[in-house]
């Protein structure tokens, strides 16, 4: 860790604060006609999620931590961990489903991840825009049934359910927005 100034701050930068481990999501210098200056930022906690805003004085020094982003391939379930090898090292790493959050309804067998790690401790993960999954259950779609936009109840192969349209059935692999978790296109 190295301290930095608060004028230092970019955005993405990782602060390690009291409170945990900390992005800079936007941060802006303000320097009122009465006072000193000050830095008011929007920070978002990096292992739940969380958006809070903190007001800090000009020139505070603060912790910055380098989070390590390493591209791992997922190989398989052992129990319930998922095991991930590194794609440099060919290291195997155990990863518990708390730690991967809403990544592991995306994860199948042989797809890509870049893990972010502080320390030993998995922080993030970053996946692809969108993946490709293939849809195990759903209703069949009813000839003459063609009201635009309709949609129904898919059941993918990870266990996500998404809303497809009513032509797709049980066999077709689809696109699906890593982000929203809403079907795309056919694949």
């Amino acid at each position: 860790m190295t301290m930095i100034s608060t004028s230092d701050f970019k955005n993405g930068m990782t602060l390690q604060l009291d409170d945990g481990l900390f992005q800079v999501v936007e941060f802006q210098h303000v320097k009122p006609g009465k006072g000193g200056a000050f830095v008011r930022t929007t920070l978002k906690n990096v292992r739940n999620g969380a958006v809070v805003e903190r007001t800090f004085r000009a020139g505070e020094k603060v912790d910055r931590v380098m989070i390590d982003k390493r591209e791992m391939q997922f190989l398989y379930r052992e129990g319930d961990d998922y095991v991930f090898m590194d794609n440099v090292s060919y290291d195997q790493m155990n990863v518990g489903p708390a730690s991967l959050g809403d990544a592991e309804r995306y994860l199948v067998e042989g797809s890509a991840a870049i893990l972010q790690m502080f320390e030993d401790e998995i922080v993030g993960v970053d996946l692809p825009a969108a993946v490709e999954l293939n849809i195990t259950e759903t209703e069949p779609g009813v000839q003459g049934d063609r009201v635009s936009g309709a949609r129904k109840p898919a059941t993918l192969e990870t266990g996500l359910v998404v809303q497809v349209p009513l032509f797709v059935e049980p066999g077709d692999r689809i696109k699906v927005d890593t982000r929203s978790g809403e079907y795309l296109t056919r694949a």
